[in-house]
């Protein structure tokens, strides 16, 4: 659910041009489906919304999430938001430099 107040931080964010930063695919999936007419409405539902690249967002600029599983839809969502040869270079470095992967793993910040 997005409460009104979440709505208003996150519409008077866009008006101002500060950025909006999603902790989590989750928040990012629910945001971008609220947004209607130019703003993110409040309320609650379920959502159906698949983000592959080429998707254009438009409540969300900033992204912190972990390393998710190789062929996931969570990687997908990852690859839309940062391009998937940023994705694969951090991808690269994280296997490299022993990063762990999964739920509980280590994060990244896509600004």
């Amino acid at each position: 659910a997005i409460t009104p107040a979440v709505a208003e931080a996150v519409n008077t964010a866009r008006a101002e041009r500060r950025p909006v930063t999603a902790v989590g695919t989750t928040v990012v999936r629910t945001l971008e489906s609220a947004w209607r007419d130019g703003a993110v409405r409040s309320g609650r539902g379920a959502t159906s919304l698949f983000i592959t690249p080429g998707f254009a967002f438009r409540a969300v600029d900033r992204l912190l999430t972990n390393f998710h599983l190789p062929r996931s839809t969570l990687l997908m969502l990852v690859s839309a938001f940062a391009g998937y040869d940023l994705v694969r270079t951090a991808y690269q470095e994280a296997v490299r430099e022993g990063y762990r992967f999964f739920s509980y793993g280590d994060c990244m910040l896509i600004i």
